[in-house]
């Protein structure tokens, strides 16, 4: 594990366990081996998402310390997970975001679509695969 990733590739750090630990140990004491331990998870992959390492903390603080305190940890660094996005939607040949502004045909015709889902046909342990190997492709570790 070499770099950090927060949003895009560009923005890529140098990891230091050292700011890790520090990072960690602002919400309860974590020993610096078993931070160590952990993290051998990610010793394959070149370049490894922050919000992976939040997941790691929240769940080191979780175990050593208390819920309310890894809850703490995980809102203080949960931007890193990325920004909310409106839905957008394409009705016939239309891409829209919200309906409010639609007129009582085009409503009618949205609510009697049939809605397919593209990853229907998999379950949840089947498509987090899926994500990990495109993830090892592309030596990032992702959170699932």
């Amino acid at each position: 594990m070499k770099n950090i990733l927060y949003f895009q590739p560009s923005d890529a750090k140098k990891f230091e366990i050292e700011r890790y630990a520090k990072s960690l140990n602002n919400y309860g004491n974590i020993p610096t081996d078993e931070i160590e331990r952990a993290l051998k998870q990610f010793e394959t992959y070149e370049n490894l998402h922050v919000s992976r390492l939040v997941e790691l903390g929240t769940a080191l603080i979780a175990k050593d310390v208390n819920e309310e305190a890894a809850k703490q940890y995980f809102e203080t660094h949960s931007q890193y997970f990325g920004s909310k996005f409106e839905r957008l939607r394409r009705i016939t040949g239309y891409l829209v975001g919200t309906l409010d502004r639609w007129n009582d045909g085009k409503k009618a015709e949205e609510k009697a679509r049939v809605k397919h889902s593209v990853n229907s046909a998999i379950n949840d342990k089947e498509r987090a695969a899926r994500l990990q190997e495109q993830a090892v492709a592309h030596t990032v570790a992702y959170a699932a």
